[in-house]
């Protein structure tokens, strides 16, 4: 487990691994070979459909090689004004640099630790003042770890719940105070298939996904009378080249097994999801948690 001033800022973690060691680097995929007699991965999301044309997007946790970046990329590829941030800032302005390349429009880039209330007010009113407003919050910043419960210290629970949880709190209180007064708004939270089921060694992790889904439900109630929607995603297993550089290939192997297609997902498909839900596409959906999954509970 990091220290708190080297924490990493991660996504989902798929059951049956250590997420403190996978998913650290939230952008577009590496490839995981489906086996034999399975569907493989699409070639790519296939061509924008503009479904977020003028909207400013917040990506949290942006950087690297995960759901962040992939989600990041749709957004700007689906025609958002985009915002992406991270706590480690040499992350963060390559991921800049690289979404720039990548879709043709550099985004603002603002570190912010989403433990640090004051930095995610930052980050909102950096991003209202550059677009004008906030359409669209994704908080993708989570933290994993693997530790049993009798061995567990404070210090490996409490970091892991400061910045699951807790940090989607916060940005989600944060982003409100734009969102609110605007009377209109979403809000997408990373969640994963842990919060629904029991796994050894990931208590804390567990109960912070499912502190995300529950605080994605009741949030959704309280804001629906000012036309904002909170819904949430809960992703298994998503294959990057981080993931595949620090993981086992017998491991990645067991995992994929477990999946209906018989491979990891692809981020971006993870991340389509996500566009979806940002999307006048699922404008009667709010308080809802989808699995990117067969793996429900």
């Amino acid at each position: 487990m990091s220290a708190p001033d080297e924490r990493p800022e991660v996504t989902a973690a798929p059951a049956g691994r250590d997420p403190s060691r996978a998913d650290r680097d939230p952008s577009p995929a590496g490839r995981d070979p489906a086996p034999a007699g399975r569907d493989p991965a699409p070639a790519g999301p296939g061509p924008s459909h503009g479904l977020l044309a003028g909207r400013t997007v917040v990506v949290t946790a942006a950087a690297g090689t995960g759901i962040g970046f992939a989600a990041a990329r749709r957004c700007a590829e689906e025609g958002a004004r985009l915002v992406v941030s991270d706590r480690h800032e040499q992350r963060l302005e390559t991921a800049a640099h690289r979404l720039h390349e990548l879709t043709g429009e550099r985004p603002l880039a603002v570190p912010c630790d989403v433990t640090d209330g004051a930095q995610i007010d930052r980050l909102m009113d950096a991003a209202a003042e550059e677009f004008g407003g906030i359409d669209v919050l994704i908080n993708n910043a989570g933290l994993g770890g693997t530790a049993g419960v009798a061995d567990m210290t404070d210090h490996q629970w409490d970091t892991v719940l400061a910045v699951t949880l807790t940090g989607t709190f916060k940005a989600t209180r944060s982003v409100l105070r734009h969102m609110l007064p605007a009377g209109r708004g979403v809000i997408v939270n990373n969640a994963s298939v842990i919060g629904w089921r029991a796994q050894r060694g990931q208590a804390h992790y567990a109960a912070a996904k499912a502190g995300v889904m529950a605080l994605t439900r009741c949030s959704a109630l309280d804001v629906a009378p000012h036309g904002v929607r909170v819904n949430a995603v809960a992703p298994s297993i998503a294959m990057h080249p981080h993931l595949a550089r620090v993981t086992s290939d017998e491991l990645l192997a067991d995992l994929s097994s477990r999946e209906a297609f018989g491979r990891a997902a692809e981020p971006w498909e993870v991340a389509n999801v996500m566009v979806f839900l940002a999307s006048d596409y699922s404008s009667y959906m709010t308080g809802e948690v989808v699995s990117v999954s067969s793996q429900h509970a």
